[in-house]
């Protein structure tokens, strides 16, 4: 292999790294996130609380994560035998010279 196509493939490489590391810190967030709803779901009295009180536990949650989750990205829906919560909301990540807008929808339901 040719030096040019070494040196190529380590700037590539070193894009590649730069770019997922960048991006690695969202996906691992919602991922915390998705599963405090698990969680939440599953905790003992959750069937008995109204939607708007899960989903102040689930804002205050987001908050703690720094995720811009707002109240009307939130659907609760609470039946007498289950929960569900939905949440959509939009993480820009910021890279050099652009912007990138990852769109997450964690959710959880017992």
């Amino acid at each position: 292999m040719s030096r040019a196509r070494q040196l190529l493939a380590l700037l590539l490489l070193a894009i590649f790294v730069y770019i997922t590391g960048g991006l690695f810190p969202a996906f691992w967030r919602n991922l915390r996130f998705q599963r405090a709803m698990e969680t939440l779901t599953q905790t003992p009295g959750v069937l008995t609380q109204p939607a708007e009180q899960i989903r102040a536990q689930v804002l205050a949650r987001a908050a703690e994560m720094g995720l811009p989750v707002e109240a009307s990205n939130v659907q609760v829906e609470v039946m007498p035998r289950s929960v569900r919560i939905a949440i959509r909301y939009v993480q820009p990540v910021r890279l050099p010279g652009y912007t990138v807008k990852l769109h997450f929808a964690p959710g959880a339901g017992r």
